[in-house]
């Protein structure tokens, strides 16, 4: 019996133990569905107060030094709460025991220590790969920045490496920046700080430092994967991934179709399926009198985002009025950007009964919201893949995005010619302005009304494989490709 292969995937955050965005959904999905395909693969992430709630501990390593500017470590041992599979936790309260978000304060500041709180985690991931624990992975899979120094630390060390690391690159436009003094708190050797190796403009980028030193790169779309190679989205690192063309790919993101199920869904009042729909304007009919929006007989578009430049959420703005005009709800629930969370309430109390906007995030709420809405609104100026429009085809929402990144690979406009073909999935739009967001939210409103064509839009979007299943099978032809 051959000896299943052994993945150490790393990452900031995993759902359900601690959440602020689509990356903790993929830590938990991409694990569970190579899990299911034989792979011994474990996780590792920071042991932030809530990851110390919700998982269940089996054993404790003894305390490792990570850093001489940090007390002894403890690595923890336990499963996640659905028994999906098991979990390292890096235990340092001071650098994860403290009250606000993950990365930044309860004022929206960055923690000042962050370099330092991820640089341990990358030391850590890297001493999984130099016979240091009894778990011996194969690969070690690092995610965004956060997890970037990995590959710096194996590719100079002293002790003999056995694992190679694939560097996944979720979002280019976060790359952990940070002041070079930083290279001798987290003891990187000096001749890495040049441009063959993690120095960016003067400063320490942790996701080139991925980029540079891993085996192999992955990306979450197709496009993505070509667009990062550009000047316009490559944030200064293109002409690096261009060289290095011949080791990147990109492999679409799935979802959790276990988690996302309007048939079986906790968090939903009324459960429906592609054979019965009934559910499905009942969910609606609740969310509008939870949000207090008064005609659930009119459409109603959603948004859950990031209030952001990069999820254009500054082109919705001057929008807002004409889609109410049109006879359409809008609801979103999101946080970011301190201004356009002020300008967003201040136009809900002006469209009260019309426009909903709930500051934060609630995973019912979300859930809700997908299963409630006609339309989902993703109006990107860049989306490395974006979950929320394959959860929306899920639950028979019709997304309305831009075309770009892995909204461009997901969805299928609205057209005669797709619709002829039954491969019609949502509308797409390829300008970055208002008045391109409001066209296709006519054209979607104008098919709206056509009960028979916005049926087939959604059965096309619920029978759609969205699953896990095929990108954890291309996972695993890249770690052999890799090995190999």
């Amino acid at each position: 019996m051959s000896t299943p292969l052994k993945i150490l995937f790393v990452s900031a955050e995993v759902y359900p133990l601690v959440k602020t965005g689509g990356l903790a959904d993929i830590s938990h999905a991409l694990p569970k569905a190579l899990r299911q395909l034989g792979v011994d693969v474990r996780v590792l992430l920071p042991a932030y107060p809530p990851v110390l709630d919700r998982l269940t501990l089996t054993c404790e390593h003894d305390k490792v030094n990570l850093l001489h500017s940090l007390p002894p470590v403890r690595v923890l041992a336990g499963m996640m709460p659905d028994n999906s599979f098991p979990v390292y936790a890096l235990d340092c309260p001071q650098l994860y025991q403290r009250s606000g978000g993950l990365y930044q304060d309860q004022h929206g500041n960055d923690w000042g220590d962050n370099a330092l709180r991820f640089g341990a985690l990358s030391k850590l991931a890297a001493l999984f790969g130099q016979h240091y624990f009894t778990f011996q992975p194969d690969i070690i899979h690092c995610n965004d920045w956060q997890t970037g120094l990995t590959a710096t630390y194996l590719a100079y060390s002293a002790n003999p490496v056995h694992a190679r690391v694939v560097q996944s690159l979720h979002n280019m436009a976060y790359q952990g920046i940070f002041d070079p003094a930083i290279m001798s708190v987290l003891e990187l050797p000096a001749v890495s700080f040049n441009m063959y190796g993690l120095e960016y403009y003067g400063a320490v980028s942790f996701l080139k430092a991925g980029i540079y030193y891993s085996h192999w790169l992955s990306t979450v779309s197709p496009t993505y994967a070509k667009e990062i190679q550009t000047a316009t989205f490559g944030y200064g690192l293109a002409g690096l991934l261009r060289e290095r063309n011949n080791q990147l790919q990109g492999i679409l993101n799935g979802i959790d179709v276990d988690d996302w199920n309007p048939r079986t869904d906790s968090y939903l009042p009324f459960h429906y399926s592609s054979e019965d729909f009934t559910g499905k304007a009942k969910n609606k009919q609740a969310l509008c009198q939870r949000l207090g929006l008064m005609h659930p007989e009119k459409p109603l578009i959603a948004m859950i985002t990031r209030l952001t430049y990069q999820k254009g959420l500054d082109l919705v703005l001057p929008a807002i009025a004409d889609i109410l005009n049109e006879g359409a709800q809008l609801a979103l629930l999101g946080s970011g950007d301190k201004s356009l969370e002020y300008q967003l309430q201040s136009l809900a109390k002006q469209y009260q009964g019309r426009l909903s906007i709930t500051i934060g995030y609630d995973e019912t709420l979300a859930h809700q919201l997908e299963a409630g809405a006609d339309i989902f609104l993703m109006p990107s100026r860049f989306e490395p893949c974006g979950l929320n429009q394959l959860y929306s085809m899920r639950y028979g929402t019709i997304p309305l995005v831009r075309r770009t990144g892995g909204l461009a690979d997901t969805v299928t406009d609205t057209t005669p010619a797709t619709l002829d073909k039954g491969n019609a999935t949502g509308f797409v739009f390829d300008a970055e302005d208002h008045h391109a967001i409001l066209h296709s939210v006519q054209r979607a409103l104008l098919t709206y009304r056509d009960k028979a064509t916005w049926r087939q839009l959604q059965l096309n979007g619920m029978l759609h494989d969205c699953s896990w299943q095929q990108s954890a099978k291309a996972y695993m032809v890249l770690y052999q490709h890799v090995l190999s």
